[in-house]
């Protein structure tokens, strides 16, 4: 589980196996956990984050959206 960014509290990493699914970010902090598609920014699935902190993550995630898709990309070879 290659994490590319901490930030606040919040971990963002993506899973090793899941190069076959299109480029996206999961998102951990406590016990909430969200997976977030890149192309576009969408929320796949949220596991418990409030409105607030999923719109704190989104801006994150799209500030950081291009070295994420950069980081996929290197890392399952695409």
């Amino acid at each position: 589980m290659p994490t590319l960014l901490k930030w606040n509290g919040f971990r963002f990493y993506f899973f090793s196996n899941e190069g076959f699914e299109p480029p996206h970010i999961h998102v951990d902090k406590d016990e909430c956990s969200v997976k977030i598609w890149l192309t576009p920014v969408t929320i796949a699935h949220n596991y418990g984050f409030k409105d607030k902190e999923l719109n704190a993550i989104v801006l994150k995630v799209n500030e950081k959206k291009s070295d994420f898709v950069e980081a996929w990309h290197e890392y399952f070879k695409q």
